[in-house]
């Protein structure tokens, strides 16, 4: 069923249905989207009382709501610095050539400018956060009846954050970062690794540099890389160029320049309808734009490549209203071929590039409106309700 004829997202109740419209009209913005989505969420939550939710369904819901509610309050004033998720091990210790490692990376980054986010925990944690220091660290911690207390970096900080559920914790994770960076861990590391890796390849994230360090001579993810192409590659469990989706190092420089490269010219990217636009720090030469073409053709489901100014539905985003967007219809089938496209792109010569003044995200556009895929159109309700707002 098309956006435009779907019926308004209500719980059929009248009067009820009056009273939340009444509400959500006295909030700033009252005639427009964000209103309007706080009207659906007020809603969704009168439909599950009247459809006889569980109180424990309830208290789900309403704790996941709160937590991200906060979370993005404390990263909404953050949300122009580039920053780096890092994991590993809570159980590293001082001096083990891993700790050393994160802590050197976590200072490397911040002297860049970057922030830092960490499970807030010990090791590994709280290695990255003692290198990159207080103000350039973030804390995303887990409550848990063990081993997991924020590490004395960010303990107190206001750039902290305490999850009950590891779901919403993942998710700013991913949400609020620019690159993911792991170290050797257990089960909490490989599944972070794992599940950015699954965003990636199906297009439910941006676009990011995803880099695993270990010590030299460690072999720890070398290792792992070898099970990845013998047991997944390999039997055709996974795409043949899936694994070009992160590099495996033992050295910090190395993985310090794979983040940064990944924005050298390259910012950040969405989809304006069906079209995916990247936008890029440096304007491509026209010549530039031909050989990128036919290089990735594969990538294209119709159509070139097109550079231009930002859409209609960017000009509310001044901070980057001056970047030129690269533009392709592209097939939402090969997350490898796009990395390398990205990587392609950031590997212009700088006779081919004109440079722009290189700035951050924009704050008020979520990561959600930036990239990924898009929302697809979804069936009406079984019993009519539907959502008639459009996608922006």
């Amino acid at each position: 069923m098309s956006r435009d004829r779907r019926r308004p997202y209500v719980t059929g109740d009248a009067a009820l249905d009056g009273a939340l419209a009444e509400a959500c009209s006295k909030l700033p913005d009252g005639g427009g989207l964000r209103a309007e989505l706080a009207r659906q969420l007020m809603t969704t939550a009168a439909k599950m009382v009247l459809e006889d939710a569980t109180i424990g369904d309830l208290k789900l819901v309403n704790s996941t709501v709160k937590e991200l509610r906060w979370a993005f309050k404390v990263f909404s004033a953050h949300r122009r610095t580039r920053k780096v998720s890092v994991f590993g091990s809570a159980r590293t210790p001082p001096g083990d050539p891993a700790y050393e490692q994160a802590k050197e990376f976590g200072a490397r980054m911040a002297a860049e400018g970057w922030g830092v986010i960490t499970g807030a925990g010990d090791g590994i944690m709280a290695a990255a956060h003692g290198g990159a220091g207080r103000e350039s660290s973030f804390g995303v911690n887990i409550q848990l009846p063990f081993e997991q207390q924020a590490n004395e970096t960010v303990r107190g900080g206001s750039k902290l954050v305490n999850f009950k559920y590891f779901f919403t914790r993942k998710l700013v994770f991913l949400k609020e970062t620019d690159a993911i960076v792991l170290f050797p861990g257990g089960f909490g590391t490989h599944d972070e690794g794992f599940e950015t890796l699954t965003l990636l390849q199906t297009g439910k994230a941006d676009p990011l540099p995803v880099v695993f360090v270990e010590p030299e001579g460690s072999d720890y993810w070398a290792e792992w890389h070898e099970y990845v192409v013998r047991h997944l590659e390999k039997p055709g469990l996974i795409s043949p160029h899936d694994t070009e989706l992160y590099l495996v190092t033992d050295r910090v420089d190395e993985a310090v320049a794979e983040v940064e490269r990944f924005y050298r010219v390259y910012h950040s990217s969405r989809y304006v309808g069906e079209t995916l636009v990247l936008r890029l720090q440096s304007e491509l030469a026209p010549e530039r734009l031909r050989e990128l073409e036919r290089e990735f053709s594969s990538l294209l489901r119709s159509g070139g490549l097109e550079q231009r100014g930002p859409f209609p539905e960017e000009m509310g985003q001044p901070e980057i209203a001056h970047l030129p967007r690269l533009c392709l219809d592209y097939t939402r089938a090969d997350a490898a071929g796009l990395r390398r496209f990205i990587d392609a792109v950031n590997d212009t010569a700088e006779a081919q590039r004109v440079q722009r003044e290189a700035v951050g995200p924009d704050p008020n556009e979520e990561r959600a409106d930036r990239g990924g895929t898009p929302e697809p159109d979804e069936p009406e309700e079984p019993n009519g309700d539907s959502d008639d707002i459009r996608s922006s």
